[in-house]
């Protein structure tokens, strides 16, 4: 089967960024469509919400790119991923989606890290943006906390947009304000509690529960859980209008410990305020029921964790 990127036969020569973008004009000034031209993004997986972000960014008129990536388009991508088509199976995501953005504007710079990110390249992934997108998969805890901590100790503001039910959580991070570490407290803690951690973390409200119609499916011990198509396409709208806010300095920005729960299913949104992140007394209560409820929901199939 031909891959999707060696069907692509498109050339740039008939390409003109203004005209390719000029309905964002109105919503921006042509100064600011050329600042967004000007912008550099870096976004860690390439998977549901990662190829979301990428393509929305790149038609929002933003030019370059880091994207990182170690995996391939698989069948159980299908329900959500951008880049998941049977043309792409077996493929690297961040060759496919490259491609795809590339599809929208030839003329994009996109440079590619197909081993994922780590400390041997987290200096190159971040050298010269000015924001990271948070894509990673849920439970890469270790990665992601690198990555954040990264960007805080370079002044890169950071997003974070988790796709929860039909519905999105967004977190912003941005340079001397609070930190990921100290927002969600999952240093030093068990795989299962730096889930637990990270969940409650993102979603106080946790709109998104009432309307779990098999909670069987989900499963931090298997480091597995159920999504859909919905949430990440919100997920891709929300954050790129955070950093559309952030990249123009215009517009209010929540940064942690304020965030936001919107949720399509219940039709109900929540601007949410933790004060000392996940020290604070009420969600130390939350995380403990949790805790005892999944808990036991483990010791029922044999496998145990180590609470914090």
């Amino acid at each position: 089967m031909e891959s999707y990127i060696n069907k692509l036969g498109g050339t740039s020569s008939a390409f003109d960024y203004d005209q390719a973008f000029s309905r964002n004009l109105g919503w921006f000034t042509e100064v600011e469509q050329a600042q967004l031209r000007g912008k550099k993004v870096a976004i860690a997986g390439m998977g549901g919400v990662g190829g979301a972000h990428l393509l929305t960014l790149s038609r929002l008129g933003i030019s370059a790119f880091h994207i990182a990536d170690f995996d391939q388009f698989d069948l159980p991508n299908m329900n959500r991923q951008a880049g998941a088509m049977q043309s792409t199976l077996g493929q690297d995501k961040t060759l496919v989606m490259q491609a795809m953005a590339k599809d929208i504007n030839p003329e994009l710079q996109i440079t590619v890290f197909p081993q994922g990110v780590g400390a041997g390249n987290m200096d190159a992934f971040l050298h010269g943006v000015d924001i990271y997108i948070d894509s990673l998969d849920f439970f890469v805890f270790d990665t992601r906390r690198a990555v954040f901590a990264a960007c805080y100790r370079k002044g890169i503001p950071a997003v974070t947009a988790a796709p929860l039910g039909m519905g999105t959580a967004v977190l912003a991070f941005m340079p001397g304000k609070m930190s990921f570490d100290d927002y969600f407290q999952m240093q030093g803690q068990s795989e299962f509690e730096q889930g637990l951690r990270f969940l409650l973390g993102l979603a106080p409200a946790r709109l998104h529960m009432s309307y779990l119609v098999d909670p069987g499916r989900v499963r931090l011990d298997l480091k597995k859980g159920p999504s859909t198509i919905m949430a990440c396409q919100l997920c891709a709208g929300v954050a790129a209008t955070e950093a559309t806010k952030i990249l123009l300095g215009r517009g209010k920005v929540m940064c942690a410990p304020h965030g936001m729960h919107y949720d399509a299913y219940r039709q109900e949104l929540k601007k949410t305020w933790l004060p000392g992140g996940n020290r604070n007394p009420l969600q130390k209560i939350k995380l403990a029921i949790a805790r005892r409820i999944l808990g036991q929901k483990l010791a029922s199939t044999g496998r145990q964790h180590e609470p914090a």
